[in-house]
């Protein structure tokens, strides 16, 4: 006698639409809601087989002729980083992070207007409003977190606050095994202190003091430019047909 199977999650599938990651290819996503009290447990099932989370949506590349899209995860117990990451960790040893609740500010939507205006001005993010800003910080169903940066004052030591200018956020979602950074931006005037780099290394020091034995980069795209630092963090796993391989350098 079989059970019912309830609240099971529906999967949709996107039209066609042009791949923002490699020229002339065509992209789409199959995707589900992630919302009510299942909402973290889902994400969690879901992030293991290579879906992300955009506000209370999971989605992952479903391309009929591509299977560039590769999930990608740092191994954070065995991470070392290399001498460029340990030059951006001393460049940006003045900064602090600190963790908060996903509620969105003016000045996180000023220093997201200013990064994407200097870095993405043509993305599809161009035009998010202030309100669209909100919903994509609070529009959501499980533990999520905004990591904010600024540099450290006299009494950093003692608080763990930094003081100052808000110079770098990161949207993360914290899982059952890991974060999974969904969204960063930062000063682009900071342009030399690699400050992108510098989120995630931060993020996998924090992941490692919290016991979580992953960091989730999303995905990285063989052929894509903008997408080729992630295989800089190792040893990492990528997800192919046949699971979760273990990368230990980067292919030439």
């Amino acid at each position: 006698m079989t059970r019912e199977v309830r609240d099971a999650p529906q999967f949709y599938l996107t039209a066609p639409s042009p791949c923002p990651y490699l020229p002339g290819m065509v992209e789409r996503k199959v995707f589900t809601h992630l919302v009510g009290k299942r909402a973290a447990a889902l994400n969690d099932m879901l992030t293991q087989t290579g879906f992300r989370r955009s506000q209370t949506i999971a989605y992952r590349p479903a391309c009929e002729n591509c299977r560039g899209c590769v999930s990608v995860r740092v191994l954070v117990d065995e991470f070392s980083p290399n001498d460029a990451q340990r030059r951006i960790q001393r460049l940006n040893s003045d900064l602090v992070g600190v963790m908060t609740g996903p509620k969105p500010n003016p000045e996180q939507y000023s220093l997201f207007r200013d990064y994407l205006d200097a870095r993405h001005p043509d993305g599809g993010m161009a035009d998010m409003s202030v309100l669209d800003f909100s919903m994509m910080v609070e529009d959501s169903h499980i533990d999520t977190i905004v990591t904010e940066y600024r540099r450290r004052g006299p009494d950093t030591a003692i608080n763990g606050r930094g003081e100052g200018p808000l110079v770098a956020a990161c949207l993360t979602d914290r899982l059952a095994d890991g974060l999974s950074l969904v969204y960063s931006f930062y000063d682009p005037a900071m342009a030399k202190r690699s400050l992108g780099a510098y989120v995630i290394l931060d993020h996998i020091a924090k992941a490692r003091r919290l016991g979580l034995p992953h960091v989730y980069l999303g995905y990285w795209v063989d052929g894509s430019r903008k997408m080729a630092y992630k295989g800089a963090y190792l040893p990492q796993e990528r997800l192919g047909l046949n699971g979760w391989a273990r990368v230990e350098r980067e292919p030439k």
